[in-house]
């Protein structure tokens, strides 16, 4: 328990009594239930917060005065999952200069211009997501920048979170000139004489980020917020967030949902995944533990931190992803270099072993197939050291698997937490990506379908803010391995049905967070976290999920966003109507 508050209230109860007055009674009718791998009529029945009755009987054992929401014909599912998302890293990118949308050079150098005028002074710039696919070899310049912004430091993180691109004066201020060396862990994209071009690589980084102040309390909270608000409107109600630490210019987002927590304004349950120092070695697992600990004062069933992020490599697109064999050169023939594995493997296999033998789940990024091997291979030998743990460790990403490890994933009871908006013709896939794998380990990319056919758990996540949480467009994708009807599938051998990839962002991500007690399927018990679809999806053409929309999203009874309003202030549900 942790210690009293003035008043002799805990901080623990106090903050339990807050989540209880969070809790509403609803009765959602007229539509379809997600029961399975199919849908079925019925009704459900939230009373207290949680699920008392789902199915065709449950309208009778409401009262009169329960709140109705109807659905319309729609489809009912549990609460949405994401289990692979980085919310202050999204919400500082849609609170500061935000390069998402369109990919376009041009268009970015407006957006910042404006940005900058809009914001006087001679502070950083700030903010992020544009895509390497706009610029020659995803390489944009600090030229280009010092072209709108000559004096003033621009720091931006491009969409995946692996590069950075900075203008000549965050380099004078990092001091970072052709005589600076790239760190172990990434690279300062240079011109024919040595000298930086703009373009920093994973830790590189980091030099300019050192210099980038910080965010404040205020500003944390506020991204967090604003990046709850839009998950609640994709109808997620849980998910686990893929980096609790201090990373380059973002501050650590615990003390950020321990704030929240405390106030009463996080409504989503969260499994907190902590940050995991690949320039430090074990002795920081007992900060880690520290750190868990702190998370259980909180008090609060919504947030914990029960998990570490290991980060083993990079991005295929700026060869950092840890592959078996070199990458392919423009000439297509094989290169220099295989990528980089951020620990090396005894260090992983440590790192690995201390966190498994401690009771701690591990969330890998893997995303090359040398990262997803070193990665297993640690998690087996953890295994064999300390046997019968359920710790459910799972490995992100998963862009290139060799076929040896597909079953490897079943065997060990390790998840695949795949991203499916991924698995697509994109540029990015098309231009940066399969022209330096060569079409065999191509043709090894998110193998979804294979993995699941080998019997290995699915949990879906979106990696926001470097591609969109929507969920609707991630199931488009697994489903339909392509975003549009006119385009080539990619890949189709690997697409999910449609009850596999439900399952992946309901069941799945509930499983990965050991929370599937309490959420991941239409049961009685479970907490009152639903998502309303406006069809049934297994009523229309595969083709056609994306253009289907979340109506209401809800969340221990109570109706926190709807399609035509805003989402509801926090800790405050409304009566939609009684019962007919």
């Amino acid at each position: 328990m942790s210690p009293a508050r003035p008043g002799g209230a805990s901080s623990t109860t106090a903050r339990t009594d807050v989540e209880a007055e969070q809790r509403g009674d609803l009765l959602v009718g007229g539509g379809r239930l997600l029961v399975g791998d199919h849908a079925v009529d019925g009704d459900v029945l939230v009373r207290g917060g949680s699920i008392v009755a789902v199915g065709p009987r449950a309208r009778e054992q409401a009262s009169s005065a329960t709140p109705w929401l109807d659905a319309a014909g729609g489809l009912v599912c549990p609460g949405f999952g994401d289990s692979h998302v980085h919310p202050h890293h999204a919400g500082l990118q849609l609170l500061g200069c935000d390069l998402g949308g369109p990919a376009d050079a041009s268009r970015y150098l407006r957006v910042i211009a404006d940005h900058a005028a809009d914001h006087p002074g001679d502070g950083w710039v700030t903010g992020g997501g544009w895509s390497m696919e706009a610029f020659p070899g995803g390489l944009p310049t600090a030229a280009a920048l010092d072209e709108v912004l000559p004096d003033r430091p621009v720091f931006l993180p491009n969409s995946d979170g692996h590069g950075a691109w900075v203008n000549s004066a965050a380099l004078r201020i990092a001091g970072v000139t052709g005589d600076t060396p790239d760190p172990r862990d990434g690279r300062i994209e240079r011109d024919a004489s040595g000298e930086p071009t703009g373009t920093l690589h994973e830790g590189a980084v980091g030099l300019v980020a050192a210099h980038v102040p910080l965010p404040t309390d205020e500003e944390m909270d506020a991204a967090l917020l604003a990046a709850q608000a839009q998950m609640l409107a994709w109808g997620v109600t849980h998910w686990q967030d893929a980096i609790v630490g201090a990373t380059a210019a973002v501050a650590d987002p615990l003390p950020s949902y321990l704030r929240l927590v405390e106030k009463g304004l996080l409504r989503t349950t969260v499994v907190g995944a902590l940050w995991w120092d690949r320039g430090r070695g074990t002795e920081q697992v007992p900060e880690l533990a520290e750190r868990r600990e702190r998370a259980r004062a909180g008090g609060s069933r919504r947030f914990r931190a029960d998990t570490v992020k290991i980060m083993q490599d990079g991005v295929v697109e700026n060869f950092t992803a840890a592959m078996l064999e070199p990458y392919l050169d423009s000439c297509g023939c094989a290169g220099a270099g295989d990528g980089l594995s951020f620990l090396e493997p005894a260090e992983l296999d440590a790192a690995v072993m201390a966190l498994h033998a401690d009771g701690v789940q591990v969330h890998a990024h893997a995303l090359g197939d040398r990262a997803v091997r070193e990665t297993l291979d640690a998690i087996e030998a953890a295994q064999q050291a300390h046997p019968g743990r359920d710790l459910r460790h799972h490995l992100a990403h998963l862009q290139v698997v060799h076929p040896d490890d597909v079953p490897r994933f079943a065997r060990l009871g390790v998840t695949a937490n795949i991203q499916p908006l991924w698995a697509a013709h994109e540029p990015q896939m098309d231009e940066l990506t399969i022209p330096f794998l060569g079409q065999r380990r191509a043709g090894w990319q998110y193998p979804f379908a294979d993995l699941a056919a080998a019997g290995a758990a699915l949990a879906s996540g979106s990696d926001w803010p470097v591609t969109t949480a929507d969920v609707l467009e991630c199931l488009h994708v697994a489903v339909n391995r392509r975003t549009s009807a006119d385009e080539e599938r990619f890949l189709p051998h690997q697409r999910l049905s449609l009850d596999q990839a439900l399952t992946a962002v309901t069941a799945g991500v509930a499983y990965v967070n050991h929370d599937e007690a309490r959420t991941g399927s239409l049961t009685t018990g479970m907490d009152g976290d639903l998502t309303v679809l406006d069809r049934d999806l297994f009523d229309h053409p595969l083709e056609e999920i994306s253009d289907a929309r979340v109506t209401a999203t809800v969340v221990a009874g109570q109706v926190l966003h709807e399609a035509s309003s805003a989402p509801a202030p926090a800790g405050a549900g409304r009566p939609l109507g009684s019962v007919r």
